[in-house]
Order: C-alpha cells, then structure tokens, then sequence
C-alpha cells in the first residue's frame, strides 16, 4: 500500500514537472531570444536552446526605437486611475448587494448577472460611439471610463461579504455604527484578501489591454504599452529584428510577472475565499 502511494506520489511530480516546463518554456525562449544579437539569431539554422554570448544591445534598441518609456508611463496612468476609481465603484456596489435591503435588489442583481452574458464586442461598439460621441477619443477619459466597474468582480465581493455573519452587522448598528464606517472598518479589513486579488486582476487587465486602447486612440501620446508593441513592430525596428522585438515584450512583461511572485498568496487566499461559502 505504502509502495502504491510512493509510486502514484512519484507519478504526480513527473507529471506537475512536465506541466510546469511546457508552461515556463515560451517564457524562457522569449527571454533566450532578446539576450541573441540579430546577426547570431538569424544565422541559427537550427534553434539553439542557449547562448554564450548574451547581449543588451537589444534592450537598449526597444527603448530608442519608438518612445517605450511615455507607452509605460502612459499605461501606469491608465492602470492606477481605472483601478482606484473601480474599487470605488464596486466596494459600495458588492456592500448594497450583501447587506442592504432595498426594492428589487435581487432583480437588480440578476440583470447584473445577465449583462455578464452579454458579448464584450457588443460593448466595446457601444463604448466606442459613447466615446466618440462625447468628445473623449485621445483622452485619458476615453480610456477610463468604459473600464471603472465590473459585474464579475461586483458579485466576487458580495459573495465574499456575505460570509460575514449578520450577527456582527447587527450590532454594529446597534451601537450607532453607521453603514459606511462598518463597511471601512471591519468589512473592508476581513475581505482585503479577496479586494487585494481583484486589484492584481484588474492590474493585469489594464495592463494588457490592446483593442479599446487601438479603438479609442490614434495618438502617439496616449498610446499603452500594448500599443506600443504594434507600434515597434510596424514602425520602429520592422518585424525582422525578434530578438528587439522579444526585448520589448521581457520589459512589458516583467512588472506582471513580479507583482504575480511577490502577490501570489493572496491572489490564491482571495480566490479561495471567494469561492467558499459558510
């Protein structure tokens, strides 16, 4: 029996390790490939899995090449206003939904829920002529604006609110507590592995957002770093030069990929208390 379980225990690892090298090798390719001159990547005939003499000329190229510091800028802007002003958006929302008794909550909710249904193409059309209409295209509120809520992450909070005992509600109200002081003071500081999770989540989403930011905006000065992909491609060092073009990627990449590192166990406690109910 304990031999069976070895054997099965030893089965899983080969298996998790098979996985996880699939997942990490795009990865380590994309990184292999910026640190290869231009001269060396194209004479490689057949793929080398290694290089002994890296460089940073590269790196160096993606920045000089099209205005990459004003795109990460640009996109900072983007990603700290959106996800600030979502949070003061959805936190109320998810609150009103879990704790509040109003006139057709749960039919307000369920057209909530429905919306999720709804193709995000068809939005992105009505976004756009809202936008347009509105004088907003090649604007910072253009950009904003259709991104400053979220049904998913709405319903994610609430579920997450309502695991806090009604008890406790109760008597805060009792001893005079207002409704946005218990939700300051001891909702928001019970779920803030669930509110920290959505925040990464939503950091991501801005940071990769490509088809708004195209839509909206044709101006150099407002353009993301996922513009600025296209951009290098079409217009900075062409779409021979991959290894420039793997460099720019590493740059863009690399923020996600350490606040994924440093923010990992909360995105999964967040995620495991969302989805536990009791």
């Amino acid at each position: 029996m304990k031999a069976r379980k070895h054997i099965l225990t030893v089965l899983i690892y080969i298996l998790l390790s098979v996985w996880g090298i699939m997942v990490l090798f795009p990865f380590y390719w994309m990184l292999l490939t910026s640190v290869k001159s231009y001269g060396a990547y194209n004479s490689e005939y057949i793929p080398e899995f290694f290089t002994l003499a890296p460089t940073l000329e590269n790196y160096i190229e993606a920045f000089t090449a099209v205005d990459l510091a004003r795109y990460f800028l640009n996109t900072l802007i983007f990603t700290v206003v959106t996800t600030a002003i979502m949070l003061v958006v959805i936190v109320p929302a998810a609150f009103a939904f879990s704790r509040l008794d109003f006139r057709g909550k749960n039919a307000v909710f369920t057209l909530f829920l429905a919306l999720m249904m709804i193709p995000n193409e068809l939005v992105i059309i009505t976004n756009f002529q809202t936008i347009t209409d509105m004088g907003l295209r090649n604007t910072f509120t253009g950009l904003i604006l259709p991104s400053v809520t979220s049904v998913f992450y709405i319903y994610l909070l609430k579920e997450n609110f309502e695991q806090i005992p009604d008890e406790l509600y109760k008597a805060a109200k009792v001893d005079g507590t207002s409704d946005m002081k218990y939700l300051l003071k001891v909702m928001i500081p019970i779920c803030k592995p669930t509110i920290i999770t959505i925040v990464i989540l939503k950091v991501i989403e801005c940071w990769n957002s490509f088809v708004w930011p195209r839509l909206i905006t044709d101006d150099k000065a407002y353009f993301l770093v996922s513009n600025g992909i296209e951009e290098i491609r079409e217009n900075g060092f062409g779409r021979e030069n991959i290894p420039a073009m793997m460099a720019a990627v590493v740059v863009i990449s690399l923020p996600l990929i350490v606040l994924f590192i440093v923010f990992r166990k909360k995105i999964m406690e967040g995620v495991s208390r969302g989805g536990t109910k009791g």
